[in-house]
């Protein structure tokens, strides 16, 4: 574990909510089973804190992208059942049977060494079939369906679920959507019986018609955006406040952070956070003259970056805080209640899920609550 002053930034993460958050998916996937997808550290908020809340909120399946990670979840919680999205790792099936880890199978070669493996110790071990229907990732194709079917058929083997996934479920009538949801009930007809697999969390909120048996939110869980033009319903999971170094004064026509990309066009109160890119930051947040970039929250009002996010420090002018300026040591809200995860994405370019997978800086965890119900 690394050592900490608890000098620098607080990040807060909201256990209670996390699980708030997947009880609330699962009611509206009522008639389905609601999975916890908790890779890439569980999207930035740790793993095994995540996944001790969701099981103790309810979660009992879980989809991780690594054996590693998966080892991670097993570790947590050994009556999990946990799914590795990315497959079968060659000369990995030994591992996966002593971690009781399924692999996501998406290729002929992946489903060949395990059923030898299965072959070889006499046991149907469980897995999962994974089918693109449309967004060219990972997967067997669709014309391979019917060789998976026979191969299996030969054997006696049925696979625990069968999956796909959507490419443009954030958009809801996007008409790709539909045209999956039509191929993979293509792929089901070949596996009658066998459970399916289809909702992400934009797929969850879109309709039931997405929902077949199991649904895998990922992002929902965390308090991000999952569905676009929509107001957010999903608690924010995580606050990150960040200590003001000091702050300065800028007269007009001075130039602040690398390469003078922001020049004052007044004279200036500047507060010097200790906070970079290194913390995950992003510099598309920069601001210049040409085009705003992030802001954050301080003492009632939120605050725009100027100039170059750089490795460690970041620029926030506070000149319409007038004379109520902060105090070094103070914090900033980065991320809380009144700018959140998908504001700062949206203002950066990106998305709210890279937001939250970059948050790995120079902080203080604190976690808050353990995903129980309270008596």
């Amino acid at each position: 574990m690394a050592l900490t002053s608890g000098l620098g930034g607080q990040l807060s993460i909201d256990l209670g909510a996390l699980a708030r958050n997947w009880r609330a998916l699962d009611k509206v996937s009522a008639g389905a089973l609601t999975a916890a997808v908790v890779k890439a550290d569980a999207y930035g908020i740790g793993i095994d804190a995540a996944s001790k809340a969701l099981h103790a909120a309810g979660a009992r399946f879980f989809f991780v992208a690594t054996p590693d990670e998966g080892m991670a979840v097993r570790a947590a919680l050994p009556d999990a059942h946990v799914f590795i999205l990315y497959g079968l790792y060659p000369g990995a099936a030994n591992l996966y049977i002593r971690q009781n880890l399924m692999p996501v199978l998406s290729s002929m070669s992946m489903l060949e060494e395990w059923l030898a493996k299965c072959v070889e110790r006499n046991e149907a071990y469980p897995a999962a079939f994974h089918f693109d229907t449309g967004i060219n990732r990972i997967g067997f194709r669709l014309n391979e369906a019917g060789l998976v079917r026979e191969r299996i058929e030969a054997l006696g083997y049925a696979p625990q679920m069968v999956m796909s996934h959507l490419a443009c479920a954030d958009t809801p009538n996007h008409e790709k959507n539909r045209t999956q949801l039509a191929l993979f009930g293509s792929v089901m007809s070949q596996f009658p019986g066998i459970p399916a697999s289809l909702a992400n969390s934009a797929g969850l909120m879109t309709g039931r018609d997405y929902h077949f048996q199991m649904v895998r939110p990922g992002i929902a869980l965390y308090g991000g955006r999952a569905v676009n033009g929509r107001k957010n319903p999903m608690q924010p999971v995580v606050t990150l406040h960040v200590p003001i170094l000091q702050v300065a004064e800028g007269r007009t026509g001075e130039t602040v952070g690398y390469g003078a990309a922001y020049t004052l066009n007044r004279n200036s109160r500047l507060a010097i956070l200790g906070y970079g890119y290194a913390d995950g930051f992003f510099r598309s947040l920069s601001g210049t003259n040409q085009r705003p970039g992030g802001k954050v929250f301080i003492r009632g009002k939120l605050c725009p970056v100027i100039g170059r996010i750089s490795m460690d420090l970041t620029v926030v002018d506070v000149t319409e805080l007038g004379s109520d300026l902060p105090m070094p040591g103070e914090g900033a809200e980065v991320l809380g209640a009144h700018i959140g995860v998908d504001d700062q994405a949206d203002a950066a370019g990106t998305i709210g899920y890279e937001i939250l997978t970059s948050l790995k800086g120079r902080y203080t965890r604190n976690y808050v609550g353990d995903g129980r119900l309270p008596e």
